[in-house]
């Protein structure tokens, strides 16, 4: 199974380089909402690749703090299009955290299936099937909070 997480909401920075951008404390609990609804969905991740972009690396952080899970920064989900299967070829279930349009238009090259990831949304699908869609206030339900 590969999971897509947008990152969650990010402060809009304008006295900072796009990269530098931060989430706001609703992005911080987008996140920590992501993890926790994983976790209690049964997820058990192998590994989770990040954008090196600091809002998609600490969405990351904050989700896989609830999974135990690695991270890993992976410049290419730093921006522009990716093939969820090739970052994800023989890493078991991974979770990819990234940006938009690229997280849509990842689903859609995998799946047929066109999406518009919210900040903070999920994503799961395996053998070109979209299996789940959900957002931030989905997983904020299933995680409890």
């Amino acid at each position: 199974m590969i999971w897509i997480l947008r990152h969650g909401d990010a402060e809009a920075g304008e006295d900072k380089p796009d990269a530098a951008r931060d989430l706001t404390e609703k992005g911080e609990q987008q996140s920590v909402n992501a993890g926790r609804a994983l976790k209690k969905l049964g997820v058990e991740l192998d590994v989770c690749l990040t954008s090196p972009k600091v809002r998609a690396k600490r969405t990351a952080d904050f989700a896989c703090d609830a999974l135990g899970a690695e991270v890993e920064v992976d410049d290419r989900l730093a921006g522009g299009d990716f093939d969820p299967l090739e970052l994800a070829a023989g890493r078991g279930e991974v979770m990819l955290v990234g940006h938009e349009p690229d997280c849509s238009q990842a689903i859609a090259l995998v799946t047929g299936s066109r999406v518009k990831m919210k900040k903070g949304g999920l994503a799961g699908f395996d053998d070109h099937i979209l299996h789940v869609l959900m957002r931030p206030k989905d997983l904020k339900e299933i995680a409890g909070d």
